[in-house]
């Protein structure tokens, strides 16, 4: 018996601009993109290779004795290592050399020069390997936010978490299973901030989580080569099937003042978003001065007032699929 429905992601062979900008974008679905020219380095980028062109400039990395790595309860320690040193061990299931123990798992997640103000640049940090690789173009140059490099151990998988804008992830070597979750199965995915609880998606606690199978799962593996589109605030959740390398770009869809200008990793909500938020623990907290029966009546009228003003009313996959017409959308189209 299935744990949860799951949905298959679609797939879009020789996907272009045109295509993305007409069929896919106004969706605001997950997709999977093939035939979309992301340079050289789909031939050149070996762990050799990888190296000798990144050299021994130092990063920060992730290391974990177990693949599964939590960032809420922080299973992992940072540590750092020279590029070259960092792309050896990650490619190896044992290590002759490690920190933890000798069948650790790493995870490089670049950062800006400045970790507290510059956001993630594979020009800036990485120029030699930038050559290789040709960022799609599917959204106007002056909303680019920040293009991350990201390298995994076979096996290694991430917390489930939301980001704020949209973008696309670049599989180059490797392949990768992606599981994402709807902005609107946020209540059964047991939140805390911008991440989820529930660690092990495929043998959840269900006593802990009773509500997580409530959740529609969506699923696709990346094989090298393949453009996963993940709208903002869509879930989602990465394991590695093998040692891979990948780069995620960000771009700013909404308005630039509507983002928090103090962010660089782009994660942190909207700032209309973060007042709301404010406002309603304020409100809360007001609520805290009447009696229990009051605060029940209270709280369930002030849902109701929430949910008719702000949820939107999606349609399900196949009404979707039985029509033509795209819906609108609120978003700034990239092209």
């Amino acid at each position: 018996m299935e744990l949860q429905e799951k949905i298959p992601v679609s797939v879009f062979a020789a996907a272009d601009r045109e295509v993305f900008l007409r069929n896919i974008y106004p969706q605001r679905r997950p997709a999977v993109l093939r035939g979309v020219s992301l340079g050289p380095c789909l031939e050149k980028w070996t762990v050799d290779y990888l190296g000798e062109k990144g050299g021994d400039r130092e990063v920060k990395i992730h290391v974990s004795t177990v693949p599964q790595m939590d960032f809420l309860h922080k299973n992992f320690a940072y540590k750092t290592l020279p590029f070259n040193e960092f792309v050896k061990r990650a490619s190896e299931k044992k290590h002759s050399d490690f920190f933890l123990c000798e069948d650790e798992s790493y995870y490089l997640r670049s950062l800006g020069e400045d970790v507290r103000k510059e956001p993630a640049e594979l020009s800036k940090q990485f120029p030699g390997l930038a050559e290789d690789f040709h960022t799609p173009d599917f959204f106007k140059p002056e909303q680019f936010f920040s293009s991350v490099f990201r390298i995994s151990s076979c096996g290694l998988q991430l917390w489930t978490h939301y980001d704020v804008m949209d973008n696309l992830l670049a599989q180059v070597t490797g392949t990768k299973r992606v599981v994402l979750y709807s902005p609107q199965d946020a209540l059964h995915l047991y939140l805390s901030g911008d991440k989820s609880e529930v660690l092990d998606i495929d043998t959840p606690d269900l006593k802990r989580f009773p509500e997580f199978v409530k959740a529609k799962r969506y699923e696709c593996v990346l094989e090298p080569g393949d453009l996963l589109f993940i709208p903002a605030l869509w879930f989602h959740n990465t394991l590695a099937l093998q040692f891979g390398v990948g780069v995620n770009v960000f771009w700013r869809h909404l308005p630039a003042d509507s983002y928090d200008k103090k962010d660089p990793y782009g994660n942190k909500d909207p700032v209309a978003a973060t007042r709301a938020l404010q406002a309603l623990e304020r409100a809360l907290h007001t609520l805290d001065e009447l009696p229990a029966e009051y605060r029940d009546f209270y709280g369930r009228r002030m849902i109701q007032r929430i949910q008719k003003r702000t949820y939107c009313n999606r349609k399900t996959d196949t009404e979707q699929n039985s029509e033509t017409t795209l819906p609108s959308s609120p978003f700034t189209k990239p092209g």
